[in-house]
């Protein structure tokens, strides 16, 4: 059982991957030579400080080779965010004087859709383009969209919430096709699935260390050779000049173990995920009643489950199960303080009413049949106490065929 120990015995359940995950023990130990003993900084000239530029260039040359990209192709970052930013909004001001206008969708992560928000408003124009009832996008409306102009497509791997993955191999050939630069951002992607940079026609690709059992903080931005972008972050000359600030070596040489490591039995753990994930998929399906499946049903990442539960609020589910041990995660952004709900379900077509009824249930390799089960048994009866608080819930049962009154 995927259970950690939390103060007074209390045991959790974590199911929230997606969010971030435990660094590997493997990955601790390859980072710690390089806290306190080869702690040299590796744009030192001197022979200590030479270890440590070894052990970076090793780890870009480790992750180069995953995603079949050239090891001079690789930027170490501060992670997913950063990435996302910095091809983003160098691409626009590089090649402002070509056009400035950009297209992503309208289910990107925050670090891609407030990137283009801040663009829009120093005089670019973005398409968002719809995505269908499973998340994906069209790929002629895609192309559809692509004018003179167009400077960049920036669309995301596979989503953070529904786990749904887009055709990125086609959007990249579309791109390709129309001389149309493209960024992915494949947070949730990278250490998870198959990706190689060529075959996909992928230009710019981000990633984040702590999404595939790396340490948090530190994460890299692919750029295909060619690509001239200044760099985002001014200062000094590390990373070929691209990218100012000391290099995070302990981060970077956690980060190249990780991919190693995740790139190592891949489609096997991937299997196993997906089989403990469709088992919690026909539970919950089949035993919670007006519950749904959010994201497409096989074109999916194969840890990810969410769900909508109709007259539920997110917030009091994820708080009902965390007195139970489960760490979970809601697609409504009323956990953040907003009353709106996930940008991402609203995309998709659902009603404000049910997109705030969301769970999001993320696994990893560790995680058994007994861990969902114990969940789903839970789950059961959370959503059965929280609809018999529910005045709209009471009223639906009375108008539905059958019910007898009295």
């Amino acid at each position: 059982m995927e259970a950690q120990k939390a103060g007074k015995g209390q045991k959790w359940i974590y199911l929230d991957n997606a969010a971030t995950t435990a660094v590997k023990p493997e990955v601790l130990e390859a980072m710690k030579p390089y806290f306190c003993e080869n702690y040299g900084n590796p744009n030192s000239v001197y022979t200590f400080a030479q270890v440590s530029k070894r052990a970076v260039e090793e780890a870009r040359e480790a992750i180069a080779g995953l995603i079949g990209a050239k090891a001079n192709e690789i930027y170490f970052t501060a992670g997913g965010s950063e990435s996302d930013n910095w091809a983003i909004k160098e691409c626009a001001q590089a090649l402002a004087s070509k056009g400035r206008h950009m297209i992503t969708t309208k289910i990107e992560h925050h670090a891609v859709l407030h990137t283009f928000e801040y663009l829009e408003k120093h005089g670019y124009e973005v398409t968002y383009l719809d995505v269908d009832g499973d998340g994906l996008i069209s790929l002629e409306q895609l192309e559809q969209a692509i004018r003179p102009d167009t400077i960049l497509i920036s669309i995301m791997f596979a989503n953070n919430e529904i786990g749904t993955v887009e055709p990125v191999q086609e959007i990249g050939r579309i791109a390709k096709k129309h001389g149309v630069l493209f960024h992915t951002d494949a947070v949730q992607a990278f250490g998870h699935m198959p990706v190689q940079v060529d075959e996909m026609n992928i230009d710019m690709l981000s990633a984040s260390a702590h999404k595939f059992h790396g340490p948090k903080g530190v994460g890299f931005l692919y750029m295909r050779n060619g690509i001239k972008l200044g760099p985002l972050i001014h200062g000094g000359a590390q990373e070929r000049a691209r990218r100012a600030g000391t290099s995070n070596v302990p981060g970077i040489v956690g980060m190249g173990k990780a991919a190693q490591l995740a790139a190592e039995g891949m489609e096997a753990r991937n299997q196993k995920m997906a089989a403990v994930r469709d088992h919690l998929m026909k539970r919950v399906l089949e035993e919670i009643p007006y519950s749904r499946l959010n994201g497409h049903r096989i074109q999916r990442l194969a840890n990810n489950a969410n769900f909508c539960f109709r007259f539920i609020e997110g917030e009091s589910l994820l708080i009902m199960l965390d007195q139970k041990g489960i760490c979970a995660s809601s697609g409504s952004a009323c956990t953040s303080g907003s009353l709106d709900p996930s940008h991402v379900l609203l995309a998709i077509g659902l009603p404000h009413e049910v997109a705030h009824g969301s769970l999001r249930l993320t696994l990893s390799e560790e995680t058994s049949v007994e861990d969902v089960d114990y969940v789903v048994d839970c789950l059961k009866g959370i959503v059965e106490r929280l609809r018999s608080m529910s005045p709209l819930y009471e009223d639906f049962v009375k108008k539905q065929p059958g019910h007898e009154k009295g």
